[in-house]
Parts: structure tokens; sequence; C-alpha cells
């Protein structure tokens, strides 16, 4: 169970906290999708027992690497990762524009699989949700779990073909 959005935290999240300790839920954290309050989500983090938080992450809006992401690491906190493909965004950047065809080193044989294995590659991030309504985006979408995830020296190599492209 989540806050959303930090939402009334101190009236909330000793809620959820109290269904944990009676065996209610079994995890609970918050979400954070605004880069204005990632300061606040990162105290949060450093104060409270989160299991879990969920962050708004995408090749192309990586503020959470910052501090929210090693911050997760060092205290064993999930990572749920929304708006992988930045909401619409993503789409428009490379709308008319060719996948790499290095991009093909690790798996990856379309733009959904591309920004997908980004994410999955940050070693913070437990889950990400696509959020497709369309089977065959979804299909699409899961052939990001097939092949090898980029290391460091290809998701900067992602991240500087990316930021290259008209916003």
């Amino acid at each position: 169970m989540y806050v959303h959005n930090l939402g009334d935290l101190e009236t909330q999240l000793p809620i959820v906290q109290r269904l944990k300790e009676e065996g209610r839920i079994r995890y609970y954290g918050t979400t954070n999708t605004s880069e204005r309050r990632a300061d606040q989500l990162a105290d949060i983090m450093r104060k409270e027992d989160l299991d879990f938080v969920g962050l708004d992450y995408a090749v192309d809006n990586r503020y959470v690497e910052e501090e929210l992401l090693p911050l997760a690491q060092d205290r064993g906190i999930g990572v749920f990762v929304y708006l992988p493909f930045g909401r619409a965004r993503l789409w428009g950047r490379v709308s008319g524009v060719d996948l790499p065809e290095w991009a093909a080193e690790m798996g990856a044989s379309t733009w959904a699989q591309f920004f997908l294995k980004f994410v999955l590659a940050h070693p913070a991030v437990t889950v990400v949700t696509p959020a497709t309504t369309s089977v065959e985006h979804m299909l699409d979408n899961l052939g990001a779990g097939v092949g090898p995830l980029p290391d460091e020296a290809m998701r900067k190599r992602m991240v500087d073909f990316v930021d290259a492209l008209p916003s």
C-alpha cells in the first residue's frame, strides 16, 4: 500500500504502518513524481522505515539518480518506477528517428525496449510499470527483459543519444 504523491503523510503513514504491524498489508511506501518535492521524499526516506518508493524515472528524466536512487539502495528501499517513457514525451522525441544499430548489443529492437532497458539497468530499480492497455505494447515491453541489460558505459551512450535529440 502506498501513500500517493506524499499526500498527507502525517496522517496516512501511521495508518499504513499500523496495517503492516497488524499483518493486514505486507509492504508500504509513498510515491513522488515531482522533482520539486525530491528533497521532501529524501527526508522521509531517511526518517521512515519505508519498504518502497514510487518514482518518475526515464532516460531523459534522471534527477532521481542524484540522491533518491542511491538513498534507496543504501536503505534497502525498493523502487517502483513510473513513467519510464516520460509520459508521451520520449515518443515525441524519437518520432521519425531510427533506433541506433548499437541498441542490438543489449537486445533492444524497439524504442520501448531501449527506454525500459535503461531504467531496468539501474541497480536501485526493483520494478518498472510502463502502464499500457495494449496487448501489442505489453508484448513489446516484455522484450526489454530479454537479453542483457546495459552496463554503465552503454547507459551513458543511451543518455548521450537521447540528450542530443530535439526536445
